[in-house]
């Protein structure tokens, strides 16, 4: 930790109490997932800004970019749903009955099954999340943008491999 003062940071100090409280231990850690972890919770109070100017929550804006990447018709079975979400059965029922009251989508029997039901996005949720995505994507571009490509291009490597490498 040879830094100038001037580049330290909160986890830098506490990185710094552990190593003189605990010298037994090595805090080094703390150095990446303490720094995730505050990137975290900074990125998603101004990604939420987005969302809410839109009156949408962020699982809300996740249900439609879901339906809306997945192209025409713009429809997914809940299964399907909530398997590109990464969330549960109840959570996605949860969404998708506020977004049906707001108008954005649509449920409707699937057509080889009377039981399955497909989630659609109406004209309004489709003119809604192109609107919303783009401004989304302004966001993330201004959140990123203290780094160059080349490190946008490492970090995405590191952050990758990090992912892969996460022990279950």
């Amino acid at each position: 930790m040879n830094r100038a003062p001037a580049e330290l940071d909160a986890i830098d100090h506490i990185e710094g109490q552990w190593r003189r409280e605990r010298p037994d231990l090595d805090p080094r850690p703390i150095q990446v997932v303490g720094r995730i972890s505050r990137l975290h919770w900074a990125l998603e109070e101004r990604l939420g800004r987005v969302f809410a100017d839109y009156d949408l929550t962020r699982g809300e804006f996740d249900v439609l970019a879901t339906l809306r990447r997945h192209g025409a018709p713009f429809e997914l079975s809940a299964g399907d749903l909530r398997g590109s979400t990464m969330v549960t059965s109840g959570a996605v029922t949860k969404r998708v009955d506020r977004l049906e009251r707001a108008g954005l989508v649509r449920r409707r029997a699937a057509d080889d099954d009377a039981r399955g039901r497909l989630i659609q996005l109406t004209d309004r949720g489709l003119t809604l999340i192109d609107t919303a995505m783009t401004e989304h994507l302004r966001n993330e571009q201004r959140l990123v943008a203290g780094l160059t490509e080349n490190e946008r291009d490492t970090l995405i490597a590191l952050m990758r491999k990090l992912n892969q490498t996460l022990p279950g």
